[in-house]
């Protein structure tokens, strides 16, 4: 057992996993002078992202083909640009790599503890006056031991409980065929020639039903709200994150009406591809939910190589009945594309606020009832945009909090505060426990980085430095904008805003393309010019000899 600590000694902070959230965690550790010691289950870094051939109880699982739906200049680390010449939307064993270098960088591995589990998390007696807590840890070989911490970060993860509600579609237990969850689906060829039932269309079920249309002999994508959908690429081929997530943009939308936004929104996609045409028309409005982001959902379905179909009614063997009557059958397989639930069996059950495994927390970090904010979620999010940034501002504020540098608000205040973000979101996700996970992704960021002192003042850098300043309010909400000042200012970071664009191109320029002479866009110019005199003139002058 580690000895308890004293005044003079850091506190120390156990960071229970080493996912993308933990990995920052414990550089935000190490900057706020704190000692961090990690602790994670498996044997590598990358939580989530770390693909592994066959899913493990617990833990969060991937697919082998998953690319990320935000680019590399809105997910990376504030203080760490992804490598210029990466792609801009990178695969999962991409941004393995980059982890790989971040923990390098800062020196990151030498506090984890690898194949180690936490298996419970408790108040010391004294904990009203000292703030620490006991944490029951257990190694590769089946050793327990128990260690004295003054903070615990809890980063891991919530795509570890796959959802299948199998009730709620009577029969399916007369399949003879398989029934998974997407969590267990890694690559599709166990389903080469054969005819499968993808159910649910968030974004792990539209990548399952696009890869799946390519190898099965047909591929269904059964829904039962259907979906407003959008691919990564926008308007000259840029990333959609970077033109859609900017300040000034979301000033503007402020402003005007929602029902405004909503209609101009839903024609915009619609103009790319008629949602009611294609199968796709969801129940709900635009801004309402999050959009699916695929590039090849649309494409798949006019190659009839997928087929929408409403929510499944019921099974009769191997044949699909559907809401609206229609039969499929010789259906072989079924994949559940139907979300996930979280849960962290190792902490305290006080910390719950419900039956469900409720966490009720201050900006969904802090859980209001303690005495002490010495322990903190980070992660438990939801967001229409990267979740990386928001993690690490979030690891920013709570290790300063447990430093004793920044203080939280009282408790009846926080109260109200998770009350108040609860209720906005009932209206577009009826589930209380759901609706606690959503944050809008940029006042989110604006409201953690204010409590740390390192929110953008945009008037300021408009007047000082107008060049980054413009870059901040017209262009993306980059991560780089929160090392500009304040704690944690990083001195690259005025550099990466005014280069991000640079990076964007740079892994795209790999054929080169001979610019025009200037004697040859001026001769065009000018033939263009001449011709449209030409033809303004005879508009005006054959009137006059027709009549």
């Amino acid at each position: 057992m580690f000895p308890v600590q004293t005044h003079s000694m850091a506190k120390r902070v156990a960071v229970i996993g080493a996912g993308s959230s933990g990995l920052t965690s414990i550089k935000c550790c190490l900057d706020e002078g704190l000692e961090p010691v990690c602790f994670e289950s498996s044997d590598d870094i990358g939580g989530l992202w770390k693909f592994k051939e066959q899913p493990e109880a617990d833990r969060c699982s991937i697919y082998r083909s998953v690319i990320v739906n935000t680019s590399k200049e809105m997910m990376c680390y504030s203080d760490f640009p992804m490598p210029d010449h990466f792609p801009n939307f990178v695969n999962n064993s991409t941004i393995m790599q980059y982890f790989r270098l971040y923990a390098e960088h800062f020196s990151l591995l030498k506090h984890i503890h690898f194949q180690t589990t936490v298996r419970s998390v408790r108040q010391r007696p004294d904990f009203s006056n000292s703030g620490q807590w006991e944490v029951v840890t257990v190694d590769r070989d089946g050793r327990e031991e128990t260690h004295v911490f003054d903070g615990v970060l809890v980063c891991a993860g919530h795509f570890t409980q796959p959802i299948k509600p199998l009730s709620d579609f009577p029969g399916i237990d007369t399949l003879p065929g398989t029934i998974i969850h997407s969590w267990e689906y890694k690559n599709p060829d166990p389903y080469l020639g054969k005819r499968v039932v993808v159910v649910g269309i968030g974004n792990s079920g539209g990548d399952i039903a696009v890869e799946l249309s390519r190898a099965c002999e047909k591929t269904f994508l059964s829904t039962r709200k259907g979906a407003w959908v959008i691919g990564r690429v926008v308007d000259r081929g840029l990333p959609l994150d970077m033109i859609m997530m900017t300040r000034a943009r979301d000033l503007f939308y402020w402003l005007l009406p929602r029902a405004l936004l909503n209609l101009i929104w839903e024609r915009s996609l619609n103009q790319r591809h008629d949602h009611k045409l294609y199968g796709l028309q969801p129940v709900h409005r635009i801004l309402d939910q999050r959009v699916v982001i695929n590039d090849d959902l649309p494409g798949r379905i006019l190659l009839g190589e997928l087929v929408m179909k409403p929510n499944v009614q019921r099974f009769q063997g191997s044949t699909v009945v559907f809401d609206d009557g229609t039969v499929e059958e010789k259906i072989d397989a079924v994949i559940l594309c139907t979300g996930y639930d979280y849960r962290f069996p190792f902490l305290p059950t006080s910390l719950s606020s419900g039956s469900d495994g409720d966490l009720k927390l201050y900006r969904r970090i802090f859980p209001p009832s303690l005495e002490r904010p010495t322990l903190a979620i980070l992660g438990l999010i939801q967001t229409k945009g990267p979740i990386m940034p928001a993690a690490e501002l979030q690891a920013r504020w709570a290790t300063r909090v447990i430093a004793g540098l920044n203080h939280l608000p009282p408790t009846e205040n926080m109260d109200k505060t998770i009350e108040k973000d609860v209720r906005a979101n009932l209206k577009s996700y009826p589930c209380p426990k759901l609706a606690a996970l959503q944050v809008d992704h940029i006042p989110y960021l604006d409201a953690i980085a204010k409590e740390v002192g390192v929110c953008p003042n945009i008037a300021w850098l408009l007047l000082r430095d107008p060049a980054v300043g413009f870059r901040v309010f017209f262009g993306p909400c980059s991560p780089y904008q929160f090392r500009l000042n304040g704690p944690g200012h990083w001195s690259g970071a005025r550099q990466a805003i005014l280069t991000q664009w640079d990076r964007v191109a740079k892994p795209m320029k790999t054929r080169p393309i001979p610019e025009p002479s200037s004697f040859s866009l001026f001769f065009w110019l000018g033939l263009s010019g001449g011709a449209a005199v030409i033809f303004a003139l005879m508009a005006i002058v054959l009137p006059y000899f027709q009549t």
